[in-house]
C-alpha cells in the first residue's frame, strides 16, 4: 500500500498510481505571485496585456490592480504537482497534455496560491501508463478556485 501521508507521494508501479485514484493529494505549501513573476512571465512568452503589467492602469480597473495571466497559472501546474506527486520510480514522465482547463477566477498580484492534486485515472497505453490529474488551484482566501484544470501525464516503467 503507498503512503500517501509523506508528500511526495512516489508511486513506481502501475498498481500503486491505481491505488492512487481518487485520492486527493494536498496542498502544496503558498505560492506568493508577485509583480516581478508577472512581469517575467510577460516577457517569455510576450504577452503585455496591461490588466498584467500596467499597474497604474490596472488600478483604476474594475480589478484593482494587477492580475496573473491565466496561462502563468497554468504554467505552475508541473512545479506545484511535483510537491505532491513524484513520478522519480518511473524510468521517465512526460507532460502529455490536457483535456480541459478553465480560469474561475483571477489572480490578484499580491495574492497566494496553492495546488491540490486528485488522480482520476492510470490507464495502460503503449510504452507505458497514462496519468490522468485533477489539478486546483486555490486563491488564499477565496472559496472560488482560480485554475481547474485535467491533466495527462505519460510514465515509463523503470526496467
Amino acid at each position: 500500500m503507498i503512503d500517501t501521508t509523506a508528500l511526495p507521494v512516489r508511486p513506481s508501479t502501475e498498481a500503486e498510481l491505481t491505488e492512487l485514484i481518487g485520492v486527493e493529494l494536498g496542498p502544496t505549501e503558498w505560492y506568493e505571485m508577485t509583480q516581478d513573476r508577472v512581469d517575467a512571465f510577460a516577457d517569455a512568452t510576450d504577452d503585455h496585456q496591461w490588466i498584467h503589467v500596467d499597474v497604474d492602469r490596472a488600478a483604476a480597473s474594475p480589478l484593482g490592480g494587477t492580475i496573473a495571466h491565466g496561462l502563468f497559472s497554468l504554467s505552475l501546474g508541473p512545479s506545484l504537482s511535483s510537491q505532491l506527486v513524484s513520478f522519480e520510480g518511473f524510468a521517465h514522465g512526460l507532460n502529455y497534455g490536457y483535456n480541459k482547463v478553465r480560469f474561475p477566477a483571477p489572480v490578484p498580484v499580491g495574492s497566494r496560491v496553492r495546488m491540490r492534486v486528485t488522480v482520476v485515472a492510470a490507464e495502460q497505453v503503449a510504452g507505458g501508463v497514462q496519468v490522468t490529474t485533477t489539478q486546483v488551484v486555490e486563491l488564499e482566501g477565496s472559496d472560488k478556485p482560480v485554475l481547474v484544470a485535467e491533466s495527462l501525464a505519460r510514465v515509463v516503467a523503470a526496467s
